[in-house]
């Protein structure tokens, strides 16, 4: 088995950290203002940004790695959120993680862009829909929720086609 480049092993660090961040982000700034008037909670983007790094992850360290990772970023997720997220924010990311994970796999012999913009549109609207259920007891954060992890998808997925055509002109 082929160790994992130094990118790859960035990359799953960027993706673990994501975890923290989110639930820092809901912890001391609450919700924020994602566009079109809808407001989510603060951690919506680095949550966006996960399913990203997540799929990323995956394709610089394999299978194997990554589900340690969602492994490790749940246990995260409980241990560093605030007592009253904690169990929202692990139970949503473990779920919403796996979830993203089972439609990636099948999908990515169709090509990198779609296994992450169909495994995406899953995994946040599974994420979206526990977190908010969990913590809060409502859903009425959800169109902000899914418009922020949105918004982080389609800016990944703009920046890794232009970074893919850019080296296919080089090469």
């Amino acid at each position: 088995m082929k160790a994992p480049a130094p990118a790859g092993i960035a990359t799953v660090i960027a993706y673990i950290a994501t975890i923290p961040a989110a639930n820092l982000a809901v912890t001391h700034f609450g919700a924020v203002p994602v566009g079109l008037g809808y407001v989510a909670p603060a951690g919506v983007y680095f949550v966006g940004l996960a399913l990203v790094l997540r799929d990323l992850a995956r394709e610089a360290t394999g299978r194997g790695a990554i589900l340690a990772a969602i492994a490790i970023g749940t246990v995260l997720s409980y241990l560093l959120a605030d007592p009253s997220l904690a169990t929202a924010s692990a139970v949503a990311f473990a779920v919403a993680e796996t979830m993203d994970f089972v439609v990636y796999e099948p999908l990515r012999r169709r090509g990198l862009l779609v296994a992450i913009l169909a495994s995406n549109a899953v995994g946040l609207l599974v994420d979206s829909l526990l977190f908010l259920h969990l913590a809060f007891g409502s859903l009425n954060y959800l169109p902000g929720q899914i418009l922020g992890k949105t918004w982080m998808t389609v800016v990944a997925v703009i920046v890794l086609a232009l970074l893919r055509r850019r080296y296919r002109v080089i090469a």
